[in-house]
């Protein structure tokens, strides 16, 4: 069991099948421990391996909303530019959880019947552990390393 770092493969078919709109769709992060498997083949939410929060209420299950998504293209020229998706960073309060890795996925086409939605698996590089205080991912700046880009 292991989460590795990737873009997902369902989401890229998923793109190509115009499906996602990641401007307008509810775009969530779910946090995991570090024995979940979640990876390129992950294809959608699931609750197992997410992590369960041990104090106060929060870490909800299936995570939090990507608030104020942003879909763009930087460093546009005719050559063509990187189309890239970003969002606030995602945090949690009053929080007391461990937590490896995380998995971005869009809840508005998720559909437990027909796995789908899946976006983008990441991997912390270890175990983060968060004691009564705030747990928050930043991501990376969007015009040149953004948490799902297409260059």
């Amino acid at each position: 069991m292991a989460i590795t770092q990737a873009m997902c493969t369902s989401f890229k078919e998923a793109l190509f099948n115009k499906e996602h709109d990641l401007a307008s769709d509810d775009i969530y992060i779910a946090l995991y421990d570090s024995t979940a498997t979640i990876n390129a083949e992950t294809a959608a939410y699931s609750a197992t391996g997410e992590i369960t929060n041990t104090s106060g209420t929060a870490y909800q299950a299936g995570g939090v909303l990507l608030a104020n998504a942003v879909v763009d293209v930087a460093n546009e020229s005719v050559s063509g530019g990187t189309a890239y998706f970003d969002a606030d960073d995602p945090e949690w309060t009053s929080a007391s959880f461990t937590t490896g890795g995380a998995l971005i996925y869009n809840k508005t086409l998720y559909d437990s019947d027909n796995a789908k939605g899946a976006i983008a698996t990441l991997n912390f590089g270890g175990d983060f552990t968060v004691t009564s205080g705030t747990f928050r991912i930043v991501f990376p700046d969007p015009g040149t390393t953004a948490i799902v880009r297409i260059d």
